[in-house]
């Protein structure tokens, strides 16, 4: 260590950042989103209820068809492209309304999985599944006129799309009709049926649909306000594995708000969000870590985690004056957590 303040640890945070950005990545569902921006930032502490993020990767196709396994959709869960490509043609050269076997081919297409990255093709592709009445192609060419991805950005045609996939009960159509509703093309935005339609979404396991759900109900926004209502849907969400959600639904245990009090509870909650290199976690953690508040006071642990939320962004003059009254073996022991946390 170089000096009282820390600095050493924080310049070794910086030149990390890019490694932990990427770590970000996120659920199959990424968002328009990097978040995966496209997919939502992972310091996001909650989607802002006006304007949830659509999503923007579809789907895979299912595992089976017809109760037989699928050879194809197989060789692509398990990485192999090229085999899960030959097998798919296969398929269209026996059956050349197989749609699914079509789907499968596009998204190899859009992520450039086993072939070159060519929009222009997976749409394409896309466009043939959903011509027979696949909803996932349906939903996925949608997403391409949304961003106009291998086909011209038209927004009306998506929510057309959209339409039709939500009619065969494709969540994530259901929930983008329900961001478009909240957008509404800049006119008034449609709340009342924004949250009917993530609800929808919702109870066919969407997991943003929940959160977003959620945040209506917190703010009163199209619902009535309900703070247990809130919980139970970002509860449900953070449940799933939603991020946000979680750091959502550990402030909502810490503070009592419409759940029973439970800081133990949040702490685990807040700490499982923080190995997803989620900024917002990592700052709860280490506050809590340092007050000894639902977790044993451990002052290096909570450092750890101040650094990694620091150089994402998440300023805290409180932990920065408890990272400055640290002894230089207690610092030591912090760079070395640091080090072994991202693996150098």
């Amino acid at each position: 260590m170089t000096d009282r303040s820390g600095n050493r640890i924080l310049r070794l945070c910086a030149g990390l950042a890019a490694a932990w950005a990427v770590l970000r990545g996120g659920t199959f569902f990424a968002l328009a989103q990097a978040d995966p921006a496209a997919r939502q930032p992972a310091g996001t502490l909650s989607a802002t209820p006006s304007n949830p993020p659509p999503v923007t990767d579809p789907l895979p196709v299912p595992a089976r068809l017809g109760g037989a396994p699928d050879i194809a959709f197989a060789a692509y869960q398990r990485g192999y492209y090229v085999t899960a490509m030959r097998e798919a043609m296969k398929r269209i050269e026996a059956d050349p309304g197989d749609g699914t076997a079509m789907t499968l081919i596009g998204e190899l297409y859009s992520q450039g999985l086993g072939v070159r990255r060519d929009a222009t093709e997976a749409a394409r592709w896309y466009k043939l599944a959903a011509e027979r009445s696949d909803r996932q192609a349906i939903f996925a060419l949608g997403i391409a006129k949304l961003k106009g991805e291998g086909v011209p950005r038209d927004r009306a045609g998506a929510a057309e799309l959209f339409e039709r996939a939500a009619a065969q009960n494709h969540p994530g159509a259901l929930y983008n009709l329900g961001v478009l509703a909240i957008e509404n093309d800049g006119v008034s935005s449609d709340f009342p049926k924004a949250a009917r339609l993530f609800r929808q979404s919702a109870e066919l396991g969407f997991s943003d649909a929940a959160y977003a759900l959620g945040l209506l109900y917190r703010n009163g926004t199209g619902v009535e306000k309900s703070d247990e209502q809130a919980a139970q849907w970002i509860g449900r969400a953070a449940r799933d594995d939603n991020v946000p959600a979680q750091v959502e639904y550990a402030i909502m245990l810490f503070n009592g708000i419409g759940v029973e009090k439970d800081e133990t509870a949040a702490a685990k909650l807040f700490l499982k969000a923080a190995v997803r290199n989620n900024p917002v976690a990592q700052n709860r953690a280490a506050r809590l870590l340092a007050a000894g508040r639902g977790l044993p006071k451990d002052m290096v642990e909570a450092m750890k985690w101040h650094l990694l939320a620091r150089a994402a962004g998440e300023k805290d003059a409180w932990l920065d004056g408890e990272l400055a009254k640290l002894s230089a073996q207690e610092k030591s022991a912090v760079e070395a957590s640091l080090h072994q946390y991202v693996g150098n």
